[in-house]
């Protein structure tokens, strides 16, 4: 069960016996749409393996990206609380494997689980609090810090508690994930890993420290006391 979903270790033994029966995986090809906005996915929603975008198009065409999602991550529990259609385009970037406990069974641990909810409510908080990080850091910092922001956030130890130093993940999909062209997020990534924060590799990236990463700010990308993508930085949502 825990190669599945991380979260099954704060159930019962009852409690597990009837989350797997609600688990039912399937696998995407790269550059397929898991579902796009507005659409019903009555699934709660965890990566095995492989790394998907969470984005959308505005009305005038623009593309924006909300976050990546990689291995061990799940997502989903707000759309399925509120029993409505995702707000967003999900997008498989490479090859993805997924678990997916289907929403009768996800309410049911919701209502019955007092661990389960508050495991919930701790992934809400975490992922609010990215969100905003992340928002904040697109519009007032330079390229280099969208980027290794965006990275780091596949190293929160709560949303991802699988990922380790070394992560795969090539710079055209880390580059899809900061919203930039390749050229942009390669420069970006060159400064970064000149400043010694990470080791570029074929189509994977070593992070030494994920919080060093985290904190990246070079002297002219303006405050160098945002707050973190990971967690740890006193922030709430």
């Amino acid at each position: 069960m825990r190669k599945l979903a991380f979260w099954a270790d704060v159930l019962s033994e009852e409690e597990a016996e009837r989350a797997i029966v609600g688990i039912s995986e399937r696998r995407y090809r790269a550059g397929t749409y898991i579902c796009h906005r507005d659409d019903r996915l009555d699934y709660w929603t965890g990566i095995v393996t492989g790394l998907v975008k969470m984005s959308a198009i505005s009305e005038t065409g623009k593309p924006m990206t909300f976050a990546g999602l990689g291995a061990g991550g799940w997502f989903g529990e707000g759309s399925l609380l509120k029993n409505e259609g995702r707000k967003y385009d999900l997008v498989v970037l490479r090859d993805t494997h997924l678990a997916m406990l289907n929403r009768n069974t996800f309410i049911w641990l919701f209502e019955n689980c007092p661990r389960f909810t508050q495991f919930l409510a701790q992934q809400l908080n975490e992922r609010m609090g990215q969100f905003i990080a992340a928002m904040e850091s697109d519009r007032l910092h330079d390229l280099a810090v969208r980027v290794a922001r965006h990275l780091a956030w596949l190293f929160n130890p709560i949303l991802y508690p699988n990922t380790r130093s070394l992560i795969e993940i090539t710079q055209e999909e880390l580059a899809l994930l900061a919203g930039l062209s390749r050229q942009a997020a390669n420069k970006a990534l060159a400064s970064i890993e000149a400043a010694g924060l990470v080791t570029t590799r074929h189509g994977k990236i070593f992070v030494p420290s994920p919080e060093r990463l985290g904190r990246y700010a070079p002297r002219d990308a303006g405050d160098c006391g945002t707050r973190m993508l990971l967690t740890g930085t006193g922030r709430t949502a």
